[in-house]
């Protein structure tokens, strides 16, 4: 058995309830060591890891994942709680949605597709992909330390692919009912709280819009069709009209339209900071509506509509079930979502994302979520190590570096987990090497920030 640093128990202790008291020790080795792994993230490599190459129960740590009985989703909400308590105790709650895929081959697994992969593929090239489809939400927070947003994941869940559904006999269920569900979960296990989430275009769906319209405290800012059929809000009060009651107004200008008008009335918006590239001026142009198709409820919209003076960009539009919201809190609340490709960037790279082996379908659906959920768990490690003055930035003298990243973060989390756990070793018999302390830093620091 091995001890925690004193610093980061509080955090690992969190999630021992999920597990039963034989479990836990497994689960918890298996965490650890995939924080320490470098390369691929199976078991075996957190095993050899952690000092257990000889462990002839190895099965164990396999029926964790596969076997054992615990909640993914339970652990979920104990990581939101854990960020939302660190990170912003009060004020409004910001989320992001949107998919990724893992690509992976093999007759076993049986949730997975053939999707166009995101990465490889442009606007004129196609690329198809083999894999899983996730589905991820992330807090976005403002950290302090690092001076920017970062995208926090704690709750990623399988979106099987349609064939899947089709061999065992049930409905399918699209990445926008997954989003719904996702959504209502959150407002859930955070009652009174204000929660606003940001997704693409993929999820403006007039039935998911209209699901979220009907959670209090509840928003989601999204893209909107240039080509959206928009109406005007029906103004509070009873209709003298007989029949049944009028859904929407009357049929407003399309918003390409308005968009080549000449009387359109623009307004300037400064951003500060425009996709990390600081500060830009764009114009926009907002108002209400009703986005209505048939067979659809009514959806009630704040629209804005945003084009670049300079002609860089492709004028785009955007919507807010939030009526209450102004068009700078839209813009720059959108703008945060493209900090959840960073940390699926980040996830591969220093997480293992796609390297993981399992075939069974129940450690399928365990192992990607607990992978992308240490990215939030080494981000409370480096606010926890930071805050004691436990910390150290990578610099150079040909970059001087002042704000933390992603690697620096999980250096400080592996540097503290390598200097204060004793292992229990494999083999009984060692020995003692005396090595210069500037060459255990140098090999130490090389681990710590190997990806």
């Amino acid at each position: 058995m091995f001890k925690l640093p004193a610093d980061l128990i509080y955090l690992f202790a969190s999630f021992s309830p999920l597990f039963s008291s034989r479990v836990w020790p497994y689960a918890l080795r298996l965490l650890i060591g995939s924080l320490l792994a470098i390369g691929k993230r199976t078991v075996t490599s957190c095993l050899y890891v952690m000092g257990n190459g000889s462990e002839k129960h190895f099965q164990n740590y396999h029926r964790v994942l596969n076997r054992a009985r615990w909640s993914p989703i339970a652990g979920s909400a104990i990581l939101l709680n854990l960020l939302v308590s660190v990170f912003a105790p009060s004020g409004e709650l910001i989320f992001g949605l949107d998919d990724t895929i893992e690509r992976r081959r093999g007759e076993k697994i049986a949730a997975k597709g053939i999707y166009r992969d995101p990465v490889r593929s442009s606007h004129s090239h196609f690329v198809k992909a083999s894999g899983l489809r996730w589905l991820c939400c992330m807090f976005l927070p403002e950290i302090k330390w690092a001076g920017s947003v970062w995208a926090l994941p704690f709750l990623t869940v399988l979106c099987p692919s349609k064939r899947y559904y089709t061999q065992k006999g049930r409905a399918h269920h699209k990445l926008s009912d997954r989003a719904r569900q996702m959504i209502r979960l959150v407002a859930r296990w955070l009652p009174g709280r204000c929660l606003t989430f940001v997704a693409d275009s993929g999820f403006a769906v007039l039935d998911l819009l209209a699901a979220v319209n009907m959670l209090p405290e509840v928003s989601m800012i999204t893209r909107l069709r240039i080509d959206a059929q928009l109406y005007e809000v029906l103004p509070k009060g009873k209709s003298k009209e007989m029949g049944r009651p009028r859904l929407k107004g009357k049929r407003c200008p399309s918003l390409k339209e308005v968009l080549h008008d000449s009387g359109t009335c623009w307004n300037k918006l400064r951003i500060d900071s425009w996709y990390g590239q600081g500060p830009k001026e764009v114009e926009v142009c907002s108002k209400r509506a009703v986005w209505y198709n048939a067979g659809h409820k009514p959806v009630p919209i704040r629209w804005l509509l945003i084009k670049d003076p300079l002609g860089n960009f492709a004028p785009q539009a955007l919507l807010s079930t939030n009526l209450k919201h102004t068009p700078m809190h839209i813009l720059t609340t959108f703008i945060k979502r493209w900090r959840l490709e960073v940390t699926f960037e980040e996830a591969r790279l220093h997480l293992g994302i796609e390297t993981q082996r399992q075939w069974n379908d129940k450690a399928i659906a365990r192992t990607t979520p607990v992978i992308m959920s240490l990215f939030s768990l080494v981000t409370l490690a480096a606010e926890k190590l930071i805050k004691t003055e436990k910390c150290k930035i990578r610099q150079a003298a040909w970059y001087p570096k002042t704000k933390v990243t992603f690697s620096d973060a999980i250096a400080m989390a592996r540097r503290c987990l390598w200097k204060n756990i004793h292992f229990s070793m494999s083999p009984q018999n060692y020995e003692m090497v005396k090595i210069p302390r500037i060459l255990l830093e140098r090999l130490t620091e090389t681990v710590c920030y190997a990806a």
